[in-house]
């Protein structure tokens, strides 16, 4: 188990999942989000094989699963985001194992290429289960939509029934259909050449099951979304991948870099690196630094995979 990378908040590893989920103690992860290979013959690196039988796959799969249930808090969120075809039989495993089922998540994918005699395969889904009957947090003004607003004439969307004025001014809860997730595709805003998914899915996961400074889990880190959508957001975090990390602690590294150039923006000018995004007119103040480079910044951020 090698350690490739660290904060203050968590750590990386580079090691077999079931190797590192053996040294996390009992009821001690408050939210474990899973994305394993989906065993569709994907070139994940040189450790591990995404050909299993199925036999087999969901024989590993079932092996993560119960020591993530194990190591998770009473109430604690696990989360596990795969093909519908895999979690119909994960599910079952989780049900089995006393778990208990709070919702399946579908994933609007906007594009997908067409399969022979079959309907056109449009969503992933994400399961998200609790250890027990209760969740330990559910909170939803965390995660709540704005209200949609046509681009060409800045009007509603929808009229809802003529009963806006009741609508929460937090905004619209958030369904269990998230067709709003941008696919992470383009060269230009991948970490690395197999898929990963946009930082808002795990954003809304983070800020719905867990508080400043409770512990998050991922087994598979793949680029690093968990990790840096982790440290933003103030958790603690636990992540580790079979195969390179790279990915994930250049992502990490990133988010150091862009708060250093932030914190150093002093005397009215802003750091040598963001200066191909901001207009020639100087910041006013420091106080207004902050919210200036907020505004301006967001390409810059995009390396560490903001969207």
């Amino acid at each position: 188990m090698l350690l490739v990378g660290s904060t203050g908040l968590g750590a990386l590893y580079q090691a077999d999942c079931l190797e590192v989920l053996a040294t996390i103690p009992n009821a001690s992860v408050h939210t474990v989000f899973a994305d394993p290979p989906f065993n569709l013959g994907k070139d994940y690196g040189r450790n591990g094989s995404d050909t299993l039988r199925e036999n087999d796959y969901l024989a590993w799969c079932h092996e993560w699963l119960q020591q993530s249930c194990r190591v998770l808090v009473p109430g604690g969120a696990l989360f596990v985001h795969n093909l519908p075809k895999w979690l119909i039989p994960i599910a079952n495993f989780l049900d089995a194992a006393g778990m208990h089922f709070k919702h399946w998540i579908a994933i609007h994918k906007p594009t997908s290429l067409p399969i022979p005699n079959r309907l056109c395969p449009s969503h992933y889904g994400l399961l998200y289960y609790i250890k027990g009957p209760r969740p330990r947090l559910f909170n939803r003004d965390a995660v709540r939509v704005p209200i949609r607003k046509c681009r060409h004439c800045d009007r509603d969307v929808k009229d809802y029934g003529g009963h806006k004025k009741r609508l929460n001014p937090k905004g619209l809860n958030l369904s269990d259909v998230w067709d709003d997730v941008p696919p992470v595709r383009h060269r230009k805003y991948k970490s690395r050449e197999a898929n990963e998914l946009a930082p808002i899915v795990l954003e809304r996961v983070v800020r719905l099951t867990t508080r400043r400074g409770d512990v998050v889990f991922d087994p598979f880190a793949g680029s690093g979304t968990t990790a840096y959508v982790a440290e933003r957001l103030g958790r603690r975090w636990i992540c580790c991948d079979v195969n390179d990390c790279s990915p994930a602690k250049h992502r990490l590294e990133a988010i150091t870099t862009v708060r250093a150039e932030i914190e150093h923006c002093v005397n009215g000018r802003v750091p040598r690196a963001f200066s191909s995004l901001v207009k020639a007119t100087p910041v006013k103040s420091r106080q207004d630094a902050p919210e200036r480079l907020r505004q301006t910044s967001q390409t810059k951020l995009r390396v560490a995979g903001e969207f």
